[in-house]
């Protein structure tokens, strides 16, 4: 027995990782309490309730999985040995490979929340058996925006909520998403300050939306008409920012044609929002000397996802706020995440069977199905899972199931036994998220930008592989590396980092090494670094890449100039158990990354969408699906599924139905009542909560539920009653947040 210590880590539940400490107990495995780190440099000690419930995800009833898994004829599975797992596991890959071609082994994951250091070394797997295609949870909510920037910008943007002088959220709900260092603490501080404004463009009287002092309580899927309706109204009310827009963008003319022609009243109609508050609202932005703003998901898997994140930067761009205090900033990085070419329709490179667009290199989640269940003969024929749970959480989850059982081969590299992991033939264990040295690169924070390797805080429990280890396996039994690569690294490794640097500099030189590099580093440089930190020499490379990216910001955070900087940022962020700052910016930084580009405002294909809205037909309503239905609300009490213990959820457990009063009381059903929801593709039996939140028309489902933990499902799985097939026309992002619906009474 030790005595009990508290150890700094971050959260795992949602983007910003916030820092926390955890009080190890006695018994060396129990958390014993949890509270925020204060001397993380973004969160600053700030935590909201669900961090405190991380000990149900270490230690409760998760299905843990701990030693390498093999399917058996008859569907259960047979507990194996590393060396035979990876080698029976590589030969199969091999055979698919030379088979059909690699690029028919498809790539799924790479990390959940706060889980992406093993993701960092996936490349290699892929590049030793040949595999070309991937995705991730990213081509389900943010390849539109990610488009729509690439091609306006050339780089991705955040927002600057710390020091904003208006805040507009658009289908998003930051009381319970987040997205933001402090969100909660830094809401209550717009809300209290009689300066500074809220506005939130959402169907649901959401928590953000209490705060507010514009809210605009749309009819859901209508988000297109509202903030179209914003920008006409800076247009014709002659309320843009006419020097900023002649200095910093073009296409500044087909917009405003555009715009001009705009039926404003119509589209408050139609949307069912007041005309004077909507321009209330947008008369608001255009004061203020500083509007910060942020999309989410209530747009992104919505109708129109990719045309609202269009014009919702039109309404940030024609105000001029860009790249100063308080508005939209570039940001730092240690990865390409959100980054993205920028392609034109009809340039991009598509998938092989379905021909759908792959942004940031992500092929549509929605399309995966068809990509699979068809005789194509470059269907794809094998996938490799890591830290994702496709059957759960793709639209269309029985289809998606089919479509896992018609594949030749399935591995998953995971923590728990999954939904998906349930389909497979063979399961590889990974240590928890705080059994291992682990990181997130959702670093978007500004203008003190931090990284966070996060250090163990237990030891891994049972005979589990750490997802780098299990790749560096992987590529070795592929036969892509060995001793002959490692041999030359490990002595100039010996020799210093200088020496080290040459001779790993020298071996990328070479087209079949590239790609491999991260095994590369993590045989050879890993295991020089402290604390056995081997897993953390992934970073090595994007160390200095950020410092060469962004050499004004790293010096102002104290890493100094020229090649030392990298290096000093690599020692930096391998001993910061409290997480580092990579990057201290200037407002005007963003200018610098922009490298002298024009904002382009005309976009031509979205631009002609705008154009003929007008004469778009307005749905039908259909008498057989009175209702839509949100699937997938972030609730209080609900996170994303590797929160497996249902018993961490103090309230609504089982996961309601929320409908308004107005449509509770038509149907005559009481708080608690069941009701059978039903659409296209299912239906589920749930109880309702009424509430005088939601608009009528407009019910949800929470995000997490549907999960089989001890052989008993808690809840309803959203994606059991989604359609593939309903996605957006640009980026196949999926429409979870309208799926029309009934409610039939028990």
């Amino acid at each position: 027995m030790t005595d009990p210590v508290w150890r700094p880590n971050a959260c795992i539940l949602c983007e910003c990782n916030c820092g926390i400490e955890i009080l190890v107990g006695a018994d060396g495995r129990s958390f014993d309490k949890i509270r925020g780190d204060k001397l993380h440099p973004a969160s600053q000690g700030y935590t909201c309730n669900k961090a405190l419930q991380l000990d149900r995800y270490q230690n409760g009833r998760a299905g843990r999985v701990t030693t390498p898994l093999r399917r058996r004829p008859d569907g259960g599975f047979d507990e194996i040995d590393w060396d035979t797992a990876i080698a029976e596991v590589a030969d199969r890959l091999g055979r698919v490979r030379d088979e059909h071609g690699g690029e028919t082994i498809f790539y799924y994951g790479g990390g959940g929340q706060g889980n992406h250091l093993g993701g960092a070394y996936a490349p290699a797997t892929m590049a030793a058996f040949g595999m070309r295609y991937r995705s991730s949870a990213l081509a389900q909510e943010k390849t539109g925006e990610f488009w729509v920037s690439a091609r306006m910008l050339g780089l991705p943007t955040r927002a600057d909520f710390e020091h904003c002088e208006v805040a507009l959220f658009v289908g998003k709900n930051p009381y319970q998403s987040h997205g933001f260092p402090r969100a909660r603490a830094v809401l209550k501080e717009i809300a209290k300050d009689p300066a500074r404004s809220i506005i939130v463009i959402d169907p649901v009287r959401s928590d953000t939306a209490e705060l507010a002092d514009f809210h605009l309580q749309l009819r859901p899927g209508t988000d297109l008409y509202v903030v179209t309706a914003i920008a006409a109204v800076l247009v014709q009310e002659q309320l843009v920012d006419d020097a900023w827009l002649a200095a910093h963008v073009d296409g500044l003319d087909a917009v405003t044609a555009v715009l001009r022609d705009v039926p404003i009243e119509r589209y408050c109609e139609i949307a069912d929002v007041p005309e004077q508050l909507l321009r209330s609202a947008a008369r608001r932005i255009a004061a203020a000397g500083s509007v910060a703003v942020a999309e989410d998901l209530g747009v992104q898997m919505n109708r129109d996802s990719t045309l609202v994140s269009y014009v919702e930067r039109l309404v940030w761009l024609l105000t001029g706020n860009l790249g100063k205090a308080g508005a939209q900033y570039a940001f730092s990085s240690m990865s390409a995440i959100g980054r993205d070419r920028g392609h034109a329709p009809g340039q991009w490179p598509t998938s092989p069977v379905a021909g759908a667009p792959i942004i940031s290199g992500l092929v549509p989640c929605n399309v995966i199905a068809d990509e699979i269940l068809t005789d194509h003969p470059r269907r794809y024929r094998a996938m490799l899972v890591e830290s994702a749970n496709p059957a759960h959480s793709l639209a269309d989850s029985a289809r998606m199931r089919e479509a896992l059982e018609a594949l030749d081969l399935v591995v998953v590299i995971d923590v728990a036994m999954t939904e998906t992991a349930r389909l497979a033939d063979y399961v590889l264990p990974a240590p928890t998220q705080f059994e291992k040295f682990e990181a997130t690169f959702f670093n978007f924070d500004f203008p003190r930008n931090i990284f966070h390797l996060r250090h163990p805080v237990l030891a891994p429990l049972g005979d589990v592989l750490p997802e780098p280890e299990i790749h560096a396996r992987l590529v070795e039994a592929a036969g892509a590396l060995g001793e002959d690569e490692y041999a030359p690294l490990r002595a100039a490794a010996e020799a210093g980092r200088a020496e080290f640097a040459e001779a790993f500099l020298a071996l990328m030189g070479e087209p079949t090494l590239r790609r491999l590099g991260a095994v590369l580093l993590y045989r050879t440089l890993g295991p020089t670094l402290p604390n056995d930190a081997a897993a953390a020499a992934a970073l090595w490379p994007a160390a200095h890449a950020c410092a060469a990216a962004n050499p004004r910001g790293v010096a102002r955070a104290g890493y100094g100039e020229g090649l030392t900087a990298g290096e000093r940022l690599f020692d930096a962020i391998v001993a910061g158990e409290h997480a580092v700052v990579i990057t201290d910016d200037t407002p005007d930084e963003t200018w610098q990354r922009l490298k002298g580009r024009r904002v382009q405002l005309d976009l031509p294909e979205l631009l002609a969408e705008v154009a003929a809205l007008p004469r778009r037909p307005l749905p039908d309503a259909d008498g057989s699906w009175p209702f839509v239905l949100s699937a997938g609300e972030r609730r209080a009490f609900t996170a994303n599924t590797i929160m497996r213990d249902p018993t961490w959820r103090k309230r609504d457990a089982g996961g309601m139905l929320r409908m308004s009063d107005v449509d509770a009381a038509r149907l005559g059903v009481a708080a608690g009542a069941r009701v059978r929801l039903s659409t296209k593709r299912g239906s589920a039996e749930v109880h309702v909560e009424p509430t005088d939140r939601m608009r009528a028309g407009h019910i949800s489902l929470p995000n997490g539920l549907g999960l089989t933990t001890d052989g008993v499902t808690t809840g309803v799985a959203p994606n059991e009653l989604t359609a593939s097939e309903d996605r957006d026309e640009w980026v196949g992002t999926p429409r979870h947040k309208h799926v029309l619906a009934r409610v039939d009474v028990l």
